[in-house]
């Protein structure tokens, strides 16, 4: 696979440098602090496998750092998996 890379201007890392230390939500606790490390240089292989809280799909990773690149910090929420009503 390709390496992955992650250039933040300064103005991101300070906001992604605070959700990972403040946010009251673990998963984007967990997931800023992923892309802070991936930013820094290590490689999504490492990151995934002991720089978080628990290891994690190179996939898995890979995709929070794309989604970030696309769509900045709304890709970090997730998305409401609550299946809705079928009304006729």
């Amino acid at each position: 696979m390709k390496p992955i890379s992650l250039f933040l201007e300064p103005y991101q890392q300070i906001t992604l440098d605070q959700m990972r230390r403040h946010h009251s939500t673990p998963y984007l606790r967990e997931k800023a602090a992923a892309l802070l490390k991936i930013a820094d240089g290590q490689s999504v292989k490492e990151v995934a496998r002991n720089g978080l809280l628990r290891p994690h799909k190179e996939d898995t990773v890979r995709g929070w750092v794309r989604d970030y690149q696309r769509s900045g910090l709304g890709a970090m929420y997730q998305r409401s998996r609550r299946k809705r009503d079928f009304s006729p």
